[in-house]
């Protein structure tokens, strides 16, 4: 979009003012459901407000429109760019926070919840104590990871949970965007056993910056802000009869904690990855248990 001060924009005089915003939300029928009638009378009173506010010009609106347009054109199964633009305005972080804080306020004390990210891909089922990384670099630091999966209220272990994980490798990339990975290369879905308890070796996550060549690299330019992440390795847990969880976990001696260009990061997801001793596979290792809520 141009850039303009709004200070130097006279203000909006014309005539499509809050009588026009009321009858186009007053133009939803009788079968809008209730939620959907909620969501889009707010959504078009602030849409309708900002353009009013801002004095928005139709190139300006062009701009956008082209922006969010190629940012479809650009999604796939492999890589969503829509949601990463939501990720740089911190929209996502947002939503999962009030998601999150609605759960805990009604009593719910699962593992707290991060954003889902742009790389997520359905994962082949690995067993425990196997590795996720293929022809592993030779700068990487593998890394054993394991924990328990727990329910929430009762501490108990959760068998048949699947652990579902993924990560960048260390020059940054996700195995879809790198031609030189194998394919599922950093991904895997683990299966707790009867004490709740996964494990499989992975890397020590390294920093990135997320994907410049599309609509989200564009508006990070135009935005004037870095596009780096923290390291951080992704994780979905499901179990049957609990509410799943989307998460992250960050090294907590990771530069970008506090200015991730997502704004994902949250202090009880940082880890410690620790001395491991006795194991060729690996030096390090990070231990990360998980609660899960159960389903009233």
């Amino acid at each position: 979009m141009a850039s303009s001060s709004s200070s130097t924009r006279k203000p909006y005089k014309g005539k499509l003012g809050q009588d026009f915003t009321t009858n186009v939300i007053n133009s939803m029928g009788p079968g809008t459901s209730p939620r959907m009638r909620e969501v889009m009378s707010v959504f078009i009173q602030h849409i309708h407000d900002f353009a009013r506010e801002t004095n928005l010009t139709v190139d300006e609106w062009m701009s956008a429109v082209q922006m969010i347009n190629w940012a479809g054109q650009m999604s796939n199964d492999k890589r969503n760019e829509g949601q990463l633009m939501c990720d740089i305005i911190g929209l996502e972080s947002l939503v999962d926070d009030i998601t999150y804080q609605s759960a805990v306020e009604s009593g719910n004390a699962a593992t707290a919840s991060a954003i889902l990210g742009p790389f997520w891909r359905e994962t082949p089922v690995r067993a425990n104590g196997t590795s996720i990384s293929s022809n592993t670099p030779a700068d990487a630091s593998p890394v054993f990871m394991h924990g328990k999966v727990t329910d929430a209220t009762t501490g108990k272990p959760i068998a048949n949970a699947t652990v579902d994980l993924w990560q960048a490798s260390t020059n940054g990339l996700y195995e879809q965007q790198d031609d030189n990975q194998a394919e599922h290369n950093l991904r895997g879905k683990f299966v707790t056993d009867s004490n709740g308890e996964y494990s499989l070796y992975c890397l020590r996550p390294t920093p990135y910056p997320i994907p410049n060549d599309g609509p989200s690299g564009k508006l990070l330019s135009l935005l004037d802000r870095h596009e780096w992440r923290p390291a951080h390795i992704h994780l979905i847990v499901l179990a049957e009869g609990y509410k799943g969880l989307t998460t992250q976990i960050f090294d907590q001696d990771s530069k970008y904690l506090n200015d991730d260009s997502v704004f994902a990061v949250k202090d009880d997801l940082t880890v410690a990855f620790t001395e491991r001793k006795g194991d060729d596979q690996a030096k390090l290792e990070v231990e990360y248990n998980v609660k899960l809520a159960p389903v009233v």
